[in-house]
């Protein structure tokens, strides 16, 4: 363990971690507390509460590995014997951008509980602590809510106000059209923002719930300040197996509109960028890479994406989540290319700094397996305030209008969970 990560333990002596089978929670959002973390998707859902550590995410698999794990022997007969401490959060979208400081950040927490349900119906839960408590746990005192905790008092007032004008949109594209006609860009992705003030601060169960409800297939999070319901698998690995799911090319749901979607020569171009830079980032980490040549489009509650499913065979030494994650991302769904140029052109023309808006978000466990979203479709909410951010990826043909249109089409899902008069 190094230095650097033990030093952020806030506890003194090494950590133990238990794991038991429990009765089925109703709802892992019961179990959600102020400080942790929701993920839920095609059944499966665990949320934290608690914080064992707060940890660099370049050493989370290493500090995860150095703490004992006992576990029911039962859980291998049961399926769950990949339970056990994970460390969880979402990441800046660009680290290296001191305007991201306030909102987000490169350091993971390890969970103090974790509380799952399998995607058939199985329970579990994962407990981090010192010697003496863990001793209590396993002689079955596990701690559980006997009931759900009460409802909080919901908003009914919303402001809700644009932070850039669309005058100032119709600018940054023209200014990225003018980047890419020049040579300088062959894509960038802008986002814009829009801000909300209520009369009670936002309920985050409440919000994942809806967006539960409302945005089926979809990875619903809740980490740090941002909550959100991403559709876009960053990549996944569960032993030598890698998977990425990139998704570019939208059109809003209507008459025609997949139709459409199919046939854009536009959009077509644009998704086949990112799936070339993914195929491009694993190459040199697996012995087998595979995606089809064709898209296949992804219909959500409000709109429509191309999407290509990539799947891969690592090679040894296999390359833990985080390692893919740093390889991949921002990808050009979320970037642009060349990466660098289309990163300045974001800070340039973006008037608001997009913290862990379009950043990796997620979870690893000790054997270096994880599930890591982009960070998509999502709030930043601190109390009655939240910040939403959409963006387009901005190609030659692109339209200012367009565009925009396709951001207020990606702004429903966080509007329709949040303003509920």
């Amino acid at each position: 363990m190094s230095a650097t990560a033990s030093a952020l333990t806030p506890r003194t002596g090494p950590l133990r971690a238990a794991t038991h089978q429990i009765d089925p929670p109703d709802d892992v959002l019961d179990f959600l507390g102020d400080d942790g973390v929701a993920w839920l998707h095609e059944g499966a859902s665990f949320a934290t509460s608690g914080i064992a550590a707060r940890v660099p995410a370049d050493e989370a698999v290493e500090f995860l590995a150095a703490i004992a794990h006992d576990a029911d022997p039962t859980l291998s007969r049961l399926g769950l014997a990949d339970t056990g401490p994970i460390a969880v959060g979402v990441l800046a979208f660009d680290p290296s951008t001191s305007r991201d400081s306030g909102r987000a950040t490169t350091e993971l927490v390890v969970p103090a509980r974790v509380t799952g349900r399998t995607a058939d119906g199985r329970g579990w839960v994962t407990e981090i602590d010192l010697g003496q408590r863990l001793a209590s746990s396993a002689q079955g005192s596990l701690h559980r809510r006997d009931s759900a905790p009460p409802p909080l008092p919901q908003p009914s007032e919303f402001y809700v106000r644009g932070c850039s004008s669309r005058t100032h949109w119709q600018a940054a594209v023209t200014e990225a059209l003018r980047a890419i006609h020049d040579g300088e860009l062959t894509k960038v992705v802008l986002a814009r923002a829009v801000a909300i003030d209520a009369n009670e601060p936002f309920d985050r169960r409440a919000v994942l719930r809806r967006l539960r409800d409302q945005q089926p297939g979809c990875f619903v999070y809740a980490a740090g300040t941002m909550i959100g319901a991403s559709p876009e698998l960053l990549v996944a690995r569960s032993g030598s197996t890698v998977v990425s799911r990139p998704l570019a090319g939208t059109a809003v749901l209507g008459d025609d509109a997949v139709e459409a979607l199919r046939h854009s020569t536009k959009d077509m171009r644009e998704h086949q960028l990112v799936v070339d830079a993914i195929r491009e980032a694993l190459i040199p980490w697996c012995t087998h890479l595979d995606a089809p040549s064709v898209p296949e489009i992804d219909r959500f509650a409000d709109v429509a994406h191309l999407a290509t499913p990539i799947y891969g065979t690592l090679r040894d030494p296999v390359p833990d989540v985080l390692t893919l994650v740093r390889a991949l991302h921002p990808t050009p769904a979320v970037g642009g290319i060349p990466t660098a140029a289309a990163l300045g052109t974001i800070a340039a023309l973006e008037p608001e700094s997009r913290g862990s808006y379009a950043g990796p978000v997620g979870w690893v466990d000790a054997r270096g397996d994880g599930e890591w979203a982009v960070a998509l479709r999502g709030a930043h909410i601190v109390g009655n305030h939240a910040l939403l951010h959409a963006g387009a990826g901005i190609v030659a043909g692109s339209d200012p209008d367009a565009e925009w249109a396709e951001t207020e089409a990606k702004l429903v899902p966080m509007l329709t969970a949040l303003v509920r008069p």
